[in-house]
């Protein structure tokens, strides 16, 4: 099937002049989507994390096309150049090695320097790493409402991952983030002695590729199954059940509500998070969200 033949894919409005940020697999070819396609077969050019990489990943599609590293190295410089393209009214898509561009991969700044010069950036969307883990978390989503925070790549230096834990740990949140082979099992096993024992805990390696594994543990199993596990190779995602609520912090969080519910019709979702935090002593992402907990329920009325 070429990629041309699809009607519907001509009637897609493609404007010159414009950057197109363009998901590719993150492991699976087939994961690819019609439109990334289409639209890497109509760009001028290709601004990409690695050449080698791209230029490889292009050529299984049969496309051949004009391509330009820009990474996080010369990320600033890279933009410059690819917006004296947009300025000759060509149009430049952008791919990182894996997944969605700009999620935790190089991209943000070319996004910022492109639009702050007045040109138009289009995302293409596709795979990404983090709504794969989230669509199979299942349970380890449940209690949190669907809310998550990304939290990227786990960090090296002791003092950072020593503050990630103990937002994970106090976060009613789920938490996710990516992890490499090399520090994986130290991070697992940090995770299990500093949460609850029933803490929920999904751990994905190698998404989408062929020895793909989702495993789900409770906190206190991680270090057994460390002991058992057939391969700790590949690249992984880990997603951390919220903290539950207790039953004696609903009443506390209703009497909170209630007096960000006062404040809505007066001030802006900052300035109430201000006053909670201020006068309450509340943590100032706990007293945001209750602020927008109100505004979200002023809204609807």
């Amino acid at each position: 099937m070429e990629i041309g033949s699809l009607d519907f894919l001509k009637q897609q409005d493609l404007p010159a002049g414009a950057l197109y940020m363009v998901a590719t697999p993150i492991g699976n070819l087939g994961d690819i989507t019609l439109r990334a396609l289409h639209v890497l077969d109509a760009v001028d050019g290709i601004a990409c994390e690695d050449t080698r990489h791209s230029v490889a990943l292009l050529q299984q599609f049969g496309l051949h096309k004009k391509c330009m590293a820009l990474h996080e190295h010369n990320e600033l410089e890279g933009a410059q150049a690819v917006i004296q393209r947009l300025a000759n009214n060509e149009r430049w898509a952008y791919v990182s090695d894996a997944g969605t561009p700009g999620v935790s991969d190089p991209g943000a700044r070319l996004v910022n320097e492109v639009q702050k010069a007045g040109f138009r950036v289009i995302p293409i969307p596709g795979a990404s790493a983090v709504s794969c883990a989230i669509s199979a978390s299942g349970s380890v989503m449940l209690d949190s409402d669907g809310r998550f925070q990304f939290l990227g790549f786990w960090p090296n230096k002791s003092k950072e991952r020593d503050a990630i834990l103990q937002d994970i740990s106090s976060s009613k949140k789920t938490s996710v983030f990516f992890e490499s082979p090399h520090h994986i099992r130290d991070t697992l096993l940090s995770l299990g002695s500093t949460l609850e024992p029933k803490r929920s805990v999904l751990v994905c390696r190698e998404l989408t590729k062929k020895f793909e594994q989702l495993v789900s543990l409770q906190a206190s199993e991680i270090a057994a199954w460390l002991d058992n596990a057939e391969s700790l190779k590949g690249e992984f995602v880990i997603v951390v059940a919220g903290r539950p609520v207790s039953s004696d912090e609903a009443p506390e969080h209703t009497s909170l509500l209630l007096w960000a519910n006062a404040l809505s019709p007066f001030l802006g979702s900052k300035e109430i998070a201000t006053v909670l935090s201020q006068t309450l002593g509340l943590p100032k992402k706990e007293a945001y969200q209750i602020a927008l907990d109100a505004k979200d329920a002023d809204n609807k009325k």
